[in-house]
């Protein structure tokens, strides 16, 4: 008897109609579609670069996952935000240097292919690529028996941006003295989800909501500051907490971490946990999505535009001389 391709668990027409429906489903209103030379379909997609305003045009990078949230999608069979979630863990980042999202790909693993599961996974994502202005421009779906079990499955992203060279944000620009102020995140995002799950396995179903609640795309935000000369830097606020902070600060400087009002889940989270606050300050978000550091001229302005487009804003600090010299590192103090 012979064996093929898909008795052996692959099944390659439905990946091709998987794509068919992704193409056929695009439209023009899609962003950058003047752009798009060829896209969907093809072995990789071409973009035409046709910006003549930007004098020093750089290209952007950036790719990221949702880590171990896959497993409550598959739980709870929710798959449109945590694809919503991979486009935000992406261009969350690339706007932190003052990018704008140009287009984004997307890698889709799982044991079975489901299309029904896969559609509404590329919804949440296309969904997420218009808020977030960028296209949608391919990714790669793939079929891995043995290799994913049971539902399971696993998501990557890949983001490019474009930004002027001599209007990128970060640590050349903050100067000592520089307000920070805190953007307020939607909930867990999409890091810490090893400890989540373990936290809240007795009682899952009562918080499926706020656990698949999708990661906020700040953009838009950050990209109309930006245009308003308003940001020295940005911090998106994933793993590893706050310690993102001093990513974006110049060597020899400092900042005292002000508290603020924890959302409830966060709350509960040290509850049931025991950790302390600054393990938990290291660990999540705890409801703060972005950091900007803005001069202080401008800190009313900034939080006004912020709390205008429905984000809450947290005074956290200010940037100051570093305790160990000129030289060193960058640190929080908490």
């Amino acid at each position: 008897m012979s064996i093929d391709y898909k008795s052996a668990g692959v099944d390659v027409e439905a990946g091709d109609a998987l794509v068919d429906w992704l193409r056929n489903t695009s439209t023009s209103k899609s962003p950058h579609a003047d752009k798009l030379i060829s896209g969907i379909g093809g072995f990789a997609a071409v973009f035409r670069m046709q910006f003549p305003e930007i004098k020093k045009p750089a290209l952007v990078s950036s790719t990221d996952g949702v880590g171990t949230k896959v497993k409550l999608a598959s739980l709870f069979g929710v798959y449109n935000t945590v694809g919503q979630d991979l486009v935000a863990m992406c261009v969350n980042d690339l706007v932190c240097c003052g990018a704008r999202p140009l287009f984004f790909l997307d890698y889709y693993a799982t044991g079975k292919l489901d299309p029904a599961i896969a559609r509404s996974f590329l919804e949440g994502v296309r969904g997420a690529c218009d808020e977030a202005d960028c296209a949608l421009i391919g990714g790669e779906t793939a079929e891995m028996p043995g290799v994913y079990h049971d539902g399971d499955f696993d998501c990557a992203g890949f983001s490019v941006g474009l930004v002027d060279e001599d209007e990128m944000l970060g640590p050349d620009r903050v100067k000592t003295g520089a307000d920070l102020i805190g953007v307020s995140s939607s909930g867990f995002h999409s890091n810490g989800y090893s400890l989540l799950r373990k936290l809240f396995d007795k009682d899952l179903d009562a918080w499926r909501d706020r656990l698949m609640r999708p990661t906020h795309l700040y953009p838009r935000l950050v990209l109309k500051l930006q245009a308003e000369g308003l940001l020295q830097a940005v911090a998106h606020i994933t793993g590893g907490g706050m310690e993102n902070v001093p990513r974006v600060l110049p060597r020899g400087t400092r900042v005292r971490l002000l508290d603020w009002s924890w959302p409830d889940e966060f709350v509960e989270v040290q509850d049931r946990s025991g950790l302390s606050r600054v393990e938990m300050l290291k660990t999540l978000n705890c409801g703060i999505g972005l950091v900007l550091v803005v001069d202080p001229k401008h800190s009313d302005r900034v939080r006004r535009v912020c709390e205008g487009t429905g984000y809450k804003t947290f005074v956290l600090g200010a940037v100051e001389p570093g305790a160990r010299g000129p030289s060193a590192e960058p640190e929080m103090v908490y």
